[in-house]
C-alpha cells in the first residue's frame, strides 16, 4: 500500500478525487443541469466510471456510495438507473438521502469510495 497521498483533477477549491493506502474517495458528481434524474444519473455514474479508471480501480471495487436527490420521490427513478450500472455481486455499502443540492437544477449528486487495485 501507497502511503503517498495522491490527488486527481485537482483545482483550487477540490480535487475530483484523492487516494491513499489503498482507499480512493471521490468528490460528488453531478449530472448536467436541467436533465432528467435518469439521464443526471447515468451522467454521474459516467464520471465515477472515468475517475475510478484514472486512479487505477473499477466500481468493483466501490466500497461504498451515498447518493443525494434532490427530491427522494426521485428515488424509484434514480435507482433503475442504478440497477443497471452497479455490478451484481459487487454492490456497495449505499445511502440514499435527499438535500439541497449546490444549485436547483442539480437533481442527483453520487459519491463513492472504493478500493484500489
Amino acid at each position: 500500500m501507497s502511503t503517498e497521498i495522491k490527488r486527481i483533477g485537482t483545482g483550487p477549491r477540490m480535487s475530483e478525487a484523492v487516494s491513499y493506502n489503498g482507499i480512493v474517495w471521490l468528490a460528488g458528481q453531478v449530472g448536467n443541469p436541467g436533465d432528467s434524474v435518469a439521464d443526471q444519473t447515468r451522467q454521474c455514474l459516467a464520471e465515477v466510471d472515468r475517475i475510478l479508471a484514472e486512479a487505477g480501480t473499477d466500481k468493483t471495487r466501490i466500497l461504498s456510495a451515498q447518493i443525494w436527490l434532490a427530491d427522494i420521490s426521485a428515488f424509484a427513478e434514480m435507482n433503475a438507473v442504478w440497477d443497471s450500472w452497479v455490478p451484481q455481486g459487487h454492490t456497495p455499502a449505499r445511502a440514499t438521502g435527499e438535500a439541497k443540492l449546490a444549485a436547483p437544477e442539480y437533481k442527483v449528486e453520487v459519491i463513492v469510495t472504493a478500493a484500489l487495485k
